[in-house]
């Protein structure tokens, strides 16, 4: 079943258009893999999933993004809510600057959850989830900048976790990180869609094949071609995706 999906999807920043008839579905409990040059659009369209383009001044949506089959452009849709369940993790680390239980605890709080108890279970299951509470469960209370970058991308993404998200956009987690940190982030993301749909976008081909089931591949504001991930590496249908994947452009 699809969770997520867009039809007829069009974007523009003030006249000019970002995405262009976007037409793209999302299997629950599976990872999906945006891939293409740098200022393709797939950054952009990671963003309409959740509105988080409803930030950037001028930005213009048309057509639709269904979640669960409501379009979450639709004027009665609580944006907070759409938020609490398509969580989104960036490419750079940005932990608050607070202590790594306050990091954790701060989506539950704003939603309405005061209870210690159930904050303290709350906090342990998301660091568990995220694969980071045996590395700092003796230092809850200390700053969550004291963490290296790829532990501070696992709060990061044990955050999101927090608030009991169904979908977790990711735009680019590991490009700041090691190749021992972006190792862990990529077993989590496998472990993760047991439970969660995750969409990630990635300028590294190889993890994409490492990690998703799905790829699509954008290229100028356009959706080339979509599908199973071994299959379009191994044979792309168009001429535009197996030029990108084999090096001649991008």
């Amino acid at each position: 079943m699809n969770i997520i999906e867009s039809k007829n999807l069009d974007l523009f920043y003030s006249s000019h258009q970002a995405l262009k008839n976007i037409n793209l579905s999302f299997p629950e409990n599976s990872v999906s893999a945006l891939i293409g040059p740098s200022g393709c659009g797939k950054s952009t369209f990671l963003k309409t999933l959740n509105r988080m383009n409803d930030l950037i001044d001028g930005v213009k949506v048309t057509g639709q993004i269904l979640y669960n089959g409501k379009d979450i452009y639709a004027s009665d849709v609580d944006v907070n809510e759409l938020r609490k369940d398509v969580g989104m993790v960036f490419q750079k680390p940005n932990p608050f600057m607070m202590s790594i239980y306050d990091n954790i605890a701060y989506g539950p709080r704003t939603h309405g959850i005061k209870n210690k108890a159930v904050l303290d279970e709350l906090v342990e299951s998301s660091l568990k989830g995220a694969a980071l509470w045996d590395e700092v469960k003796d230092r809850l209370k200390k700053s969550a900048l004291g963490l290296s970058g790829g532990q501070q991308q696992r709060l990061c993404i044990a955050r999101a976790l927090a608030v009991k998200p169904k979908v977790l956009l990711m735009d680019e987690p590991t490009s700041a990180l090691d190749p021992i940190s972006t190792s862990k982030i990529e077993e989590l993301v496998v472990t993760l869609k047991d439970k969660y749909t995750i969409v990630i976008v990635t300028h590294n081909m190889q993890q994409a094949l490492r990690i998703s089931d799905l790829t699509a591949f954008f290229l100028l504001g356009n959706l080339i071609e979509v599908g199973k991930t071994e299959e379009l590496f191994s044979s792309p249908k168009e001429k535009k995706t197996e030029d990108y994947i084999t090096g001649r452009f991008g």
